[in-house]
């Protein structure tokens, strides 16, 4: 099976400071893979240099996605190509609501002709399985939303656009127990709705009903183990310091 996603010897640099030092990963169609480490360890930058965000930049290696040589490639046309990326904590953006901003997103992704009634009973679908509230669609995005309401609404785009690769950057952080199961839920039905996952996370709660396939330690900007999801309960138990010192 070919890679959807391949990183080779990534290096990644924010100012003078070199965050990842050499990641080599390869993230098959439908498959979803955990990045854990400790604080510190590069793990969102990771998942903002996929997406190409400006501040952090690439100073040896290469992307590829589906194929293709991805590494110079703005940060637009990777969300054309159908990479999605939730942030851990989701500016606000007066002026434009949660709904208008994703159907948006979805012309940009090429659904140019998508009827106003299958774009709203859609959005109820969505709204059911996250139990969210129909009204956050006419909300100005993210303004006066909990932290929990943000990361619903994260979702919410995520089901919505239901991107080819997605990844999650610490979407669980600062949810309660009855979010975190909702936000889970939402995960879920991507998951099978064919969807490929980078989840990016230092907490286990996210991935308690979710299947996982492959599980990385990240250290000081390098993937130090790779293995099945057993490698979460041995971090649930003994935490990342054995991994720390042999680093």
């Amino acid at each position: 099976m070919s890679a959807i996603l391949e990183l080779k010897n990534l290096h990644v640099s924010v100012g003078d400071k070199e965050i990842l030092k050499g990641i080599d990963l390869n993230i098959n169609p439908g498959e979803t893979h955990v990045l854990m480490g400790p604080n510190g360890a590069g793990k969102s930058t990771l998942g903002h240099a996929i997406m190409n965000d400006p501040k952090y930049e690439v100073t040896e290696g290469e992307l590829f996605f589906e194929g293709e040589d991805i590494t110079e490639e703005d940060t637009d046309k990777r969300a054309k190509r159908g990479i999605f990326l939730t942030f851990q904590d989701p500016v606000p953006v007066p002026g434009i609501s949660l709904g208008s901003f994703t159907r948006s997103a979805l012309e940009q992704g090429g659904e140019n002709h998508i009827k106003l009634w299958d774009y709203m009973k859609k959005c109820k679908e969505v709204c059911d399985v996250l139990n969210m509230d129909k009204s956050y669609i006419d909300r100005d995005l993210n303004v006066g939303f909990s932290g929990g309401e943000k990361k619903k609404a994260e979702i919410f785009q995520l089901l919505m656009l239901n991107p080819k690769f997605a990844i999650l950057d610490e979407t669980d952080s600062g949810l309660d127990v009855d979010a975190v199961k909702t936000v889970s839920k939402g995960v879920e039905e991507y998951q099978k709705n064919g969807g490929t996952l980078l989840i990016i996370t230092h907490s286990t709660r996210i991935l308690d009903n979710l299947n996982v396939d492959k599980t990385h330690i990240l250290v000081d900007g390098k993937i130090v183990k790779s293995g099945s999801s057993c490698l979460i309960s041995e971090i649930n138990k003994n935490g990342f310091e054995e991994y720390c010192k042999n680093d």
